[in-house]
């Protein structure tokens, strides 16, 4: 505040040529001011007098008073941030409008320092802060140009500013400053561009500002903060995938400079490279080029890395990446398998368990090698003793990757080893439609072609656990569901396809299954005979192929499952 009394005094040497030029009513603010200051920590200076005569100043001809009101508001501002009112903000707001830089630096920095608060940012806008801010912006002097784009930062935080931000004209300028050769101008722009990213609507007025260029040239700027800034722009942008698109067609260096932050000594940086690979590789294209880029060894570092945000966008990565049936065995090569299992024990993030469980299933769609080296992994035991005991989320992820497991008769016996089952008929018993739908899917195919040298498993637990598979039939023949009656149906299919006799009996000889299938046939017979007269017959074709339709339905379906099992059963 020394520069505010400074000035206060004048600057002619005994001070008194500026007394003279003086107004009356602008020595008696100058006097009351200066006791305020004397008493300040005892003085509130946005109600009554004190504002009374810095408003004074502020509408003085008098430079001097116009750059001595605005210091003081940059200095009082900057001790004491809370909600104000509009005669408040106004004389700021009318410092803005000063050609003297002196006078725009010091109202800027005032009017960023109250941006802080929520009430305010709120309010500045509402009252036209945004349009004298662009101009400052667009200033020559570079300590203007810094606190313009810090308050138009703060300002961007809040959600009804960034359209309105985003519609003024101030992203064309933003854009321009965070290529500024000062370091605080270009963190404050490139800060304030990340806030615009966080809505579709803005994102795409920042593309069609011409942000998406600069902000690929800075990922590679030495200053962390610019870097963070960037990253973290660039992966909010890459959430949409018409953005992905135009980054695909425009930023070929876009990945290889992403990869290489992922080997940034800052924590954060990482964080958000690693994030940004993320969301580019939602499409097919960016998770091949990820891996040609040299992705992996970075992401498979940071899987065992301390810190649990690094871990989560590492382990949202891979399962991203590993969509892509290229990309399948480069990543077990590269050895991703193990800290992939040991994930599965992150007990403190259910999102990390997730997407470690959907990984491997991904890892193991579509190869007999790949499955293999899964159970060598150690996967199957693991999400086996985790399954019955973790939150819900994940759960859901290990029921489907045991159903995608349990489709390849390969993979079957060391299933049956493993004693899988154990597990899948407790989960069919689950409220929830995923866990259960699936965990069903997994025991029917399990029940599907079994050969003789393990049909002892199906007869272990055909009334045990939890009644067993028996019981797992008996449920969902009584479902009401046609796609859990249809699981049903279909497992006692492959069960009596199996040619084992021990089978044939076990289904034959139980009358609640038996009556399940018979009432099921009646009914489905009688519901296929409705859709015949309601089609006019099964040989009536309307010419557009609509007469075909019925041999689509479930109920038809359903009714032909039951007359091949009771044909079975004679």
């Amino acid at each position: 505040m020394g520069a505010c009394c400074s000035c206060l005094s004048g600057r002619g040497g005994d001070g008194s040529h500026n007394q003279l030029l003086l107004a009356e009513n602008e020595r008696e603010a100058i006097s009351a001011l200066l006791q305020y200051l004397e008493n300040r920590s005892d003085v509130d200076f946005f109600s009554n007098g004190p504002l009374r005569a810095l408003s004074t100043l502020v509408y003085s001809e008098n430079i001097d008073l116009q750059r001595s009101a605005a210091l003081a508001f940059a200095e009082i501002t900057e001790k004491d941030v809370r909600e104000v009112n509009r005669d408040v903000l106004e004389p700021i707001l009318i410092l803005l409008q000063s050609s003297d830089s002196e006078v725009q630096r010091a109202a800027c920095g005032a009017l960023g320092n109250l941006a802080v608060n929520t009430e305010n940012k709120i309010l500045i806008v509402e009252m036209g802060g945004l349009e004298p801010l662009i101009r400052q912006m667009l200033s020559t002097n570079v300590e203007v140009q810094c606190n313009a784009v810090g308050c138009i930062t703060n300002l961007a935080t809040q959600d009804d500013n960034k359209s309105k931000i985003a519609k003024s004209g101030a992203l064309i300028p933003l854009t321009k400053l965070a290529k500024s050769k000062d370091i605080r101008v270009q963190r404050n722009a490139t800060g304030a561009l990340l806030n615009m990213t966080h809505s579709g609507e803005n994102r795409q007025e920042l593309v069609n500002a011409g942000a998406v260029p600069v902000l690929v040239s800075l990922l590679s700027n030495d200053d962390a903060d610019v870097q963070y800034y960037c990253t973290t722009a660039l992966s909010n942008i890459a959430v949409d995938e018409s953005n992905r698109k135009k980054l695909a067609n425009t930023e070929p260096k876009l990945v290889s400079q992403l990869v290489s932050l992922m080997d940034s000594p800052s924590p954060r940086v990482q964080c958000q490279a690693t994030l940004a690979l993320r969301n580019l590789a939602s499409d097919s294209g960016y998770q091949v080029e990820i891996v040609r880029a040299g992705g992996l060894p970075n992401l498979v570092q940071l899987l065992v890395c301390n810190h649990q945000p690094l871990i989560l966008a590492a382990v949202a990565c891979i399962r991203n990446i590993s969509i892509h049936p290229l990309n399948e065995a480069l990543i077990i090569e590269a050895g991703f398998l193990k800290p992939l299992v040991g994930l599965l024990d992150y007990t403190d993030s259910e999102e990390i368990q997730c997407h470690a469980v959907s990984t491997l299933r991904n890892l193991a769609a579509s190869s007999e090698k790949n499955r293999t080296a899964l159970l060598a992994a150690g996967a199957v035991d693991k999400c086996k003793d985790l399954v019955l005991k973790v939150p819900l989320s994940v759960q859901s992820e290990i029921s489907a990757c045991f159903a995608i497991l349990a489709l390849a008769d390969d993979l079957k016996p060391k299933l049956y080893e493993a004693h899988i089952i154990d597990v899948l008929i407790p989960l069919t018993f689950s409220e929830n439609g995923e866990v259960c739908g699936n965990s069903a899917a997994a025991l029917a195919n399990l029940c599907s072609r079994v050969s003789p040298e393990h049909k002892q498993y199906i007869l272990n637990n055909w009334s045990l656990p939890d009644e067993g598979i028996h019981g797992f039939l008996i449920r969902f023949l009584e479902s009401g569901s046609a796609t859990f009656e249809h699981i049903a149906l279909w497992t006692i299919l492959q069960l009596l396809e199996s040619n084992s006799p021990e089978f044939n009996q076990l289904i034959s000889d139980d009358e609640l299954i038996l009556t399940g299938i018979k009432q099921m046939s009646q009914s489905q017979q009688q519901n296929a005979g409705d859709m015949q007269v309601k089609n006019g017959g099964v040989g009536n074709s309307n010419g557009n192929g609509d007469g075909d339709d019925q041999y689509e339905d479930p109920k038809i379906e359903l009714y032909n499952l039951t007359q091949q099992i009771l044909q079975i059963l004679g």
